[in-house]
């Protein structure tokens, strides 16, 4: 049975291969606490209660095109874009900018007001405010470099918790426990006290915690609370319009559509309720907020929010990024009304060492090494095989410093180990079968902290992905590892790599920035060979033929190309893909292409993976048409051996495992399959505020 929960490595026979479905990499995502939607730039920049940042961008088919790492004293409590610029504050009582081209805080500055709950920009993008524990607005000036200190608003009784900016800069509205001030942002002064009610049968003891504010160009003011309520103010007169109950529980998170039509706020319950701006009578005079849909796609609190032009995004505990399409904005039954739920990185934080059988798994703060299993004999397709020996865990490496583990890297002979944060590099030599370990203590000093790392398939040679689309090489050797020279492209670039891939034969070294840019380099002379047509979607995954030495390059819009090196042009059956076209079921597919592989036994095998399935991809035979079924392979085997060839195409499907995180051959041929089920993360989270009872 393959869907046996229990099961932790085990030898599965499919066809051709044997399979170790691996289940004990115990990876849990952090929770979401903040996000903030760029509609300039259509990135959605997420952060998580670890302190990582990740970037998607809603333009590329909601590609996570950037993480940056997490560090253990980063608690980002709020976030917020200043045109291309990304600013977070946080209860550490600090903001910081990040440079995004190197993924890591450009720079922090002490508000000196305590812990930080809030921050905003005006329309303008000159002035962010804070609001800050000691009941303090503060105002800072963007300048083109740095942000500097400007004023404070007038002080308050208690903390700030949420703020907003009126549309045309001189007004701010500040969210209190049991109030809202409105702030003339010019002279600093509060002009309005709005009191909050603390709902029907409340204590009088517990205060209401106004948790998040918006600030409306008619001069209305939404706000939610701890109360279960969404009121709506009027913020020239600073008098209530109308309250909508919508929980027992908190509505922590607020979110206003582009052109003020729509709002969404999100509860402790997981549920995130639609409001429009609309017309009670067939004059449309008197509009007003009516309450018109409820989605339920959490289990446990929506901490953030972003209302873009067509869809909800919302995200919280339960630590799912879910983009919710709003069927009267978007065209039914296509892909963009198709509710998407990421769970997991787009990238791979799983390395296989196919000689040695080893694998390392990345976690933020320590990697872990584990010997696969051994079987006995062979048994039938779809069959468990008797484990002869069991999974042994080697290591269990913890970093070093506050900084979590941006990148790491097993050399395929299990004999090297590498990881670095944004701050840090270390090496280490595995000795006695992967079982002790040594620190590299003499690195070149041209060996700086990585985005990205690779070893040689012969793993002599190091490769690091630095600043500016640059990658350092390393010869590794005892007990010194000697500098060879940096590999750059022949214009300026400044986006990060984050995709390396070396041949076989050690001849080239394949890189991919954020830029959609993929160069390719000759380690013989140490020089770029030949730069791939840019195409307009960010490369996911890429491999170099063994032996044909083609470039695989799968990207985010599910589009493949396979282009030659030595010929420096697409390959034939590149051409005839393109051409024909893909799948309309491939592509739409809501899941990247994580790991591109190659099967030696037969060189017209592709291997490629997302987190559904894996997928065999036949050069040698035809590319399936618009008419073909695509997911055919129960269909095959119930044909008979002459009917088959009618039905056969070149895309071989198996989704018989989920939530994969690594699919790779070993150097046996054997196939390595990792997942982690969706539900050994939700049985690990803490228990939901309201528990549904049956019947109710």
């Amino acid at each position: 049975n393959l869907n046996v929960p229990k099961a932790r490595n085990r030898k599965i026979q499919m066809g051709e291969f044997k399979v170790h479905r691996i289940r004990f990499f115990d990876y849990m995502p952090s929770a979401i606490r903040a996000m903030a939607f760029s509609t300039r730039t259509e990135r959605l920049a997420l952060a998580r209660a670890d302190g990582a940042l990740e970037i998607f961008n809603f333009s590329d088919n909601y590609f996570q095109e950037k993480v940056l790492p997490g560090h253990d004293g980063r608690a980002v409590e709020a976030l917020c874009w200043v045109g291309p610029r990304l600013f977070s504050a946080g209860l550490n009582g600090e903001i910081t900018e990040y440079d995004l081209e190197n993924l890591r805080p450009r720079y922090t500055v002490d508000a000196y007001g305590g812990p930080i709950w809030t921050i905003g920009v005006n329309s303008q993008g000159t002035l962010l405010a804070v609001g800050c524990e000691d009941g303090t607005v503060k105002m800072f000036e963007v300048l083109k470099e740095r942000i500097q200190f400007q004023r404070n608003l007038d002080r308050q009784r208690g903390r700030i918790i949420s703020l907003s900016w009126h549309p045309s800069g001189t007004l701010i509205a500040a969210g209190m426990m049991d109030m809202i001030r409105i702030f003339d942002a010019e002279t600093g002064r509060a002009t309005h006290r709005l009191v909050v009610d603390r709902g029907a049968g409340a204590s009088k003891s517990k205060e209401v915690v106004v948790w998040s504010i918006a600030f409306l160009s008619d001069y209305t003011i939404i706000s939610s609370d701890s109360a279960g309520k969404v009121q709506i103010w009027d913020g020239l007169n600073g008098t209530l319009i109308r309250t909508h109950l919508i929980t027992k529980w908190d509505v922590l998170a607020l979110s206003v559509s582009q052109d003020e039509s729509s709002l969404v706020a999100g509860t402790s319950e997981g549920t995130v309720v639609q409001f429009q701006f609309l017309s009670s009578t067939v004059d449309r005079l008197d509009k007003d907020w009516v309450r018109t849909r409820t989605f339920k796609n959490h289990s446990h609190d929506v901490r953030a929010l972003a209302h873009t032009e067509t869809a909800v995004v919302s995200g919280g505990m339960d630590t799912q990024l879910v983009v919710r399409p709003l069927l009267d904005k978007v065209e039914k039954n296509t892909r963009e009304s198709a509710i998407r739920k990421v769970s997991f990185p787009h990238r791979s934080l799983v390395c296989c060492a196919k000689k040695a059988g080893v694998l390392l798994f990345q976690f933020p703060d320590h990697l872990e090494l584990w010997r696969l299993g051994e079987s006995d004999g062979y048994g039938k397709p779809g069959g468990s095989l008797p484990v002869k020996r069991g999974p042994e865990k080697l290591i269990q490496l913890k970093r070093k410093g506050e900084d979590h583990i941006c990148c790491s890297a097993l050399s395929p002979c299990g004999g090297w180990l590498a990881y670095s944060t944004v701050t840090s590099f270390r090496l280490y030599r595995l000795l006695n079968g992967s079982i002790s370990i040594c620190k590299v203590s003499k690195l070149p000093k041209d060996l700086r902290p990585a985005h990205q790392l690779c070893f040689s398939t012969d793993s002599s040679k190091l490769f690091a992905s630095s600043s500016n689309s640059s990658v350092v090489v390393v010869a590794l050797n005892e007990p010194e590892c000697k500098y060879l020279g940096t590999l750059k492209a022949k214009y300026g670039c400044r986006q990060p790599v984050h995709l390396l891939s070396a041949s076989e034969n050690g001849k080239w070294l394949a890189t991919a920035n954020t830029d959609c840019e993929v160069h390719v380099y000759n380690l013989d002379k140490l020089k770029l060979h030949c730069t791939v047509p840019v195409y307009g979607s960010c490369p996911t995954a890429m491999a170099i033929h063994p032996t044909t030495s083609n470039l695989v390059v799968v990207h985010a819009d599910q589009q493949i190309f396979e282009y030659s090196l030595v010929k420096k042009e697409y390959t034939e059956w590149s051409r005839r893909l393109q051409k024909q076209g893909l799948h309309s079921l491939w592509l739409e597919r809501d899941t990247p292409i994580t790991h591109v592989t190659f099967n030696p036994k037969n060189p017209a095998h592709i291997i490629v993976q997302d987190l559904f399935m894996f997928c065999i991809i036949d050069k040698s035979l035809p590319l399936p048409e618009a008419k073909n079924v695509l997911y055919n392979q129960m269909t095959l085997r119930s044909l008979p051996e002459p009917d088959r060839v009618l039905h056969s195409h070149g895309f071989k499907i198996c989704k018989d495992f989920q939530h994969l995180l690594c699919v790779s051959l070993l150097e046996d041929h054997s196939l390595v399959v990792v997942e982690r089920p969706l539900l050994d993360i939700v049985s690990q989270l803490p228990a939901p505020v309201r528990q549904k009872k049956f019947a109710t």
